[in-house]
């Protein structure tokens, strides 16, 4: 029989999934519900968790489409590491970057109670770990870090992905655009500083080359800045308001430092 499938925020039936110790007719109906089910949704797995049945079983589709009936798993080794943006049933239309590892053995046995050994790599072995998990109790949720909670939680709560979540971070890749403009402008500050110390005219025509074409240099990384800060902050839908005034207030105060040092620098360094 085709079952329906529990997504959030419906929460999971139990904490963590109880063995199978008993082998009989109910269990092979809800391994036969279990596949019936991932024909009909046309899904690569299910655990009976998501079906709201409290026993440690999972079914997984091959990669010749064939099911295996994987009941109590146990993972017993594992190798390599990857990261994929994965989705799952109980969560529609989400992804998130989570941590998995590339290659996973798994004792278990089949519905007559007899022990197996499944190796399996690669996809089938991200989207069996991700089954597993349900399990527990479990959903990938459970393996991000805080601040990846966080902004997942955000676009739980306002709906989108990861482009258009309902976060705002409080750093941004263009901060490092900042740095490096900030760090030219302290060099252009002991340049000019150092300049009261040289008297050689042609020394000092070539100190004010410097100012001069690095200042070009400092406006061109502030256009960067202003267009790409614009890009960025329309990833996140909440940044987009609030983040317009910081971008144009970070490029004035640096225009206005990089104005300062120009003029100082005309009239001390230039030498005509």
């Amino acid at each position: 029989m085709i079952k329906e499938i529990i997504t959030y925020p419906t929460p999971l039936s139990v904490a963590h999934s109880t063995d199978v110790r008993v082998f009989d007719a109910s269990i092979v109906t809800l391994l036969e519900d279990l596949k019936e089910t991932i024909e009909d949704k046309n899904l690569d797995a299910l655990s009976a968790f998501q079906i709201g049945s409290y026993y440690n079983i999972v079914v997984l589709k091959d990669t010749d489409g064939s099911l295996i009936e994987i009941v109590n798993p146990r993972l017993i080794g594992h190798s390599g590491s990857t990261t994929t943006a994965e989705a799952t049933a109980y969560f529609p239309d989400m992804t998130a970057e989570i941590k998995r590892y590339e290659n996973i053995s798994v004792v278990y046995q089949d519905r007559t109670g007899k022990d197996s050994l499944l190796k399996v790599s690669g996809d089938l072995a991200i989207t069996l770990q991700r089954k597993i998990d349900y399990t527990f109790g479990a959903t990938f949720l459970h393996r991000m870090s805080q601040t990846q909670k966080e902004q997942f939680q955000n676009r739980l709560e306002f709906g989108g992905d990861i482009e258009s979540a309902d976060y705002c971070p409080t750093t941004f890749k263009r901060d490092k655009i900042i740095k490096l403009i900030n760090i030219v402008l302290i060099v252009m500050a002991v340049a000019f500083v150092g300049s009261f110390f040289v008297s050689e005219a042609e020394l000092l025509s070539t100190i004010w080359t410097y100012q001069l074409y690095t200042s070009f240099g400092v406006l061109g990384l502030n256009i960067i800045y202003f267009f790409y800060a614009q890009y960025e902050g329309k990833l996140y839908t909440s940044c987009s308001s609030c983040q317009l005034g910081n971008i144009i207030g970070t490029v004035v105060i640096s225009l206005v430092k990089l104005s300062l040092l120009m003029v100082l620098s005309y009239l001390f360094i230039n030498p005509s």
